[in-house]
């Protein structure tokens, strides 16, 4: 598409700003302008070869098929060599650093067969026959968190007081670390998926120097995030030597323990399996969680209809998960030529999966952008697809429906107490602050 083209499809771009836009953390803060982009993107031009500024060039993938296309062909596009948007410099560093453009080694960064091996490890333990056991005690969290809420009288931060807390307990639980460490847990989680976020950068102790590569915020602060990989590993390490000598019933002795090919886990594998639980395992339901109860709040007669009738609470989590996708996008890099959509894709080529905007493929939902707790079918993607399906889905599933179920008939009243605002990240995202007034009945 040629620049006049690129004006005239996309009214106030040219086509250098739609490529720098598409990555642009600021966007993403703002759900109009974001959904806009992509709506345009899905009509005009759903493959795009993007060249932001600062980034390698990538093919831009809106449709939802078209995801599903790319993710099911798990051996022509692969994780290991490209999972996320990074500028150019931040996979310089981590290659001269690491070795490899990742700074962990988890899940999503690896390929079969090895991603398979360490991906059965624990899917026993986040399977719905195993969760069923955890039922009794999510809810009594769940319950203890709109305690919480009620004795905070009739107003707070919905997000920072009950949204964050509550997934991050159920996994560290899981995990069987000390209720203690929360609050480094999800310091450590907002500088990995916010770094540059004036807030998370504002209270980050991290300093960069000559060596490193740091992600900066407003007022000039900024997020080392090899000093956060540093903390999190021996944080993790320390666990994985006791789960060694004294293994309990939990997801950390699982993974210590592990065994892949007759031999012990690595420890870098170790490490970034602890990492990707502890972390992506609570900021991503954290954020469907208070996502939803926005939607509730600002569409009445869709919280009357489900405090009307709580069997349509796993409508309205999927509805909620559906219009939050805390996922922005990973990526793909292709290992042979291929075609979509009549472009020609190169082997070596990188693909961006905009999950978002799969969500609101108007081919694939009916009134994509109107909020429905008993939206039938709801094929949503913010889980992924194919051999990279989301580890956790079912675990979040549970979380967000026993928080709904003991806080909705609770609630006689809720709105908005200020403005909701956003985290500023094109990765993982959602609200990092709701002000809201309430009443229980």
């Amino acid at each position: 598409m040629s620049t006049a083209e690129a004006s005239a499809a996309f009214p106030g771009y040219t086509r250098d700003t739609i490529d720098d836009q598409v990555v642009n953390p600021e966007l993403y803060a703002d759900e109009d302008e974001i959904h806009a982009l992509f709506t345009t993107l899905r009509k005009e031009d759903p493959v795009r070869l993007m060249k932001p500024r600062g980034f390698r060039p990538f093919w831009s993938i809106t449709k939802h098929a078209d995801i599903q296309e790319i993710e099911r062909q798990s051996d022509k596009f692969v994780n290991r060599l490209r999972t996320y948007l990074s500028p150019v410099e931040g996979e310089e560093w981590l290659k001269a650093t690491v070795g490899d453009t990742h700074l962990f080694r988890t899940l999503v960064d690896l390929d079969d067969p090895i991603h398979y091996k360490l991906r059965n490890l624990t899917q026993s333990w986040f399977m719905p026959p195993n969760l069923k056991k955890l039922e009794e005690r999510i809810a009594g969290l769940a319950k203890d968190h709109v305690d919480r809420m009620q004795d905070l009288g009739s107003e707070c931060d919905f997000v920072k007081e009950v949204a964050l807390w509550y997934p991050l307990r159920v996994i560290m639980q899981l995990l069987g670390v000390p209720k203690e460490d929360e609050p480094f847990m999800l310091k450590m989680t907002q500088e990995i998926f916010g770094p540059g976020d004036p807030d998370v950068t504002a209270a980050t102790d991290h300093k960069g120097d000559d060596d490193t590569v740091v992600f900066s915020g407003e007022r000039g602060q900024s997020v080392d995030l090899a000093a956060t990989a540093q903390a999190l590993f021996d944080y993790f390490g320390a666990i994985t030597a006791d789960r060694r000598k004294n293994p309990k019933d939990d997801v950390a002795s699982v993974i210590a323990n592990g065994m892949i090919d007759g031999q012990l886990i690595g420890d870098r594998e170790a490490m970034s399996y602890y990492v990707i639980v502890a972390t992506a395992g609570h900021d991503t339901t954290s954020s469907v969680t208070s996502g939803g109860l926005l939607q509730l709040i600002k569409n009445p007669d869709q919280m009357a209809k489900l405090k009307g009738d709580l069997s349509l609470l796993p409508g309205a989590v999927e509805e909620s998960i559906r219009w939050v996708t805390p996922v922005k996008h990973f990526m793909r890099t292709a290992m042979e030529d291929y075609t979509l959509r009549g472009k020609t894709i190169k082997a070596g080529d990188g693909l961006c999966l905009h999950y978002p905007s799969g969500n609101r493929d108007e081919e694939v939902f009916g009134e994509p952008f109107k909020f429905k707790v008993d939206r039938t079918p709801n094929r949503q993607i913010a889980f992924g697809y194919g051999v990279h399906l989301c580890l956790g889905m079912h675990l979040a599933r549970m979380e967000i429906k026993a928080l709904y179920n003991e806080l909705l008939p609770r609630l006689k009243h809720i709105e908005l107490a200020g403005e909701p605002k956003n985290t500023r990240a094109n990765f993982v995202s959602g609200l990092k602050s709701m002000p809201v007034r309430y009443r229980f009945a």
